[in-house]
């Protein structure tokens, strides 16, 4: 069987009790990976606590390599849809780029630090601890770079941003955040801190960044004005 196909689940279902016991395979298997971990974690012991046979188990997944797919892009779907949700709530229905910058890059740093601590083990053996073929982090960098890409367009069109290279800033936004979330998490710093002064420095941080170079054009060294296009309406800040 090509490597693959041993990702991808074998169906997918379309009556309601079928989907019922998809969800209920998914839910076992990340309550048993986040107790036992990647090693000791079995297709035995999830269907088990999932409550069906092995066999109805392997008719939606072939191994349980293919679960940590399944879960890992259930995680990131389910946190690019409450980030849709919190910015779509923060811009009350106007257009995002009239929204201050750092409101939005706020409601970034909450929604990882809240993925990350919802579940801190299921998300470090998930994208850390599990061994990741070429597949797996082919399709979890696809999962990954639809938030780089929808940033990477709210910088492109936000007037409070002059960092040349939205896709890159993107890109350096998403991996800085991730990476001093998840450090916050799971080693918090040893210093005084709060939750709260954690948020409040790296949305300063960010913000300095991306309104950096702001009199220097963006990626193609021009700005909105001298495109020949009238600027966005000035942000407003939320209370």
């Amino acid at each position: 069987m090509p490597a693959d196909r041993k990702l991808k689940p074998r169906k997918t279902p379309r009556q309601q009790r079928a989907r019922q016991t998809l969800a209920a395979i998914l839910e076992a298997a990340a309550q048993v990976f986040e107790r036992e971990g990647y090693a000791r974690t079995t297709t035995d012991r999830i269907a088990a606590r999932a409550g069906v046979s092995i066999g109805s188990l392997y008719q939606y997944f072939p191994n349980k390599d293919a679960i940590v797919v399944a879960l890992a892009k259930l995680h990131v779907d389910a946190g690019l849809a409450r980030v849709d949700a919190l910015l779509a709530g923060a811009s009350g229905g106007d257009a995002l780029e009239s929204v201050d910058i750092d409101v939005l890059l706020r409601v970034l740093v909450h929604e990882l630090i809240a993925m990350h601590r919802d579940h801190p083990r299921l998300h470090r053996l998930l994208f850390v601890e599990a061994p990741i073929s070429e597949e797996q982090h082919a399709r979890l960098e696809a999962l990954e770079n639809e938030l780089i890409v929808r940033i990477a367009s709210l910088l492109r069109a936000h007037p409070q941003v002059g960092v040349r290279a939205p896709e890159l800033a993107a890109w350096m936004l998403v991996h800085v955040t991730q990476d001093l979330v998840h450090d916050f998490v799971v080693h918090p710093p040893l210093v005084e801190h709060t939750e709260a002064m954690f948020v409040d420095h790296l949305t300063g941080l960010l913000s300095a960044y991306v309104r950096s170079d702001s009199g220097e054009g963006r990626d193609d060294g021009t700005t909105n004005q001298e495109k020949g296009r009238s600027p966005p309406p000035k942000p407003r800040r939320l209370s």
